[in-house]
């Protein structure tokens, strides 16, 4: 068991890793990116990673005020959704209305279980994972983002 300062540590090291490691991966687009912190360029819409005790995560969370614009969002990306799962594979979850403390959050996300980030040995099958799925959401941001931009 860690203390929380000590799994502090472990998880800015292996996020440090992984940014390190990525770090000569260009976008879709060419352009260099900082796939630790992805930028998608529209606002409520972000790409996020996750690396816990018991699993990794790669989602899309879709969270506005106004959460009509929020489903037309979410919209948008399940009318793309075949091409998601034809890139991304069909282990994607579409996630409507999740209830977190901030409200109501869309979340399209894919998840690796019985990893564990605390484990360094582990620390290969969690970036890989995270690379390619990382990857494949930027393949298709690149492609469609300008269907997000016209809202």
């Amino acid at each position: 068991m860690y203390a929380a300062a000590e799994a502090s540590m472990v998880k800015q090291k292996f996020w440090t890793t992984f940014g390190k490691y990525m770090l000569p991966v260009p976008s879709a687009g060419l352009e260099k990116v900082n796939w630790v912190n992805y930028k998608t360029g529209i606002k409520g819409i972000s790409f996020k990673m996750e690396a816990e005790k018991d699993s990794a995560v790669v989602m899309v969370e879709i969270f506005l005020k106004d959460t009509m614009l929020q489903h037309q969002y979410f919209e948008i990306f399940d009318n793309f959704v075949q091409h998601v799962k034809d890139r991304a594979g069909e282990s994607w979850q579409f996630c409507k209305n999740e209830v977190f403390e901030k409200g109501i959050v869309s979340l399209i996300k894919v998840e690796l279980r019985n990893v564990n980030i605390f484990r360094e040995e582990q620390w290969p099958m969690i970036i890989s994972f995270l690379k390619q799925h990382i990857i494949e959401l930027d393949a298709f941001w690149a492609a469609y983002k300008p269907a997000f931009e016209i809202i």
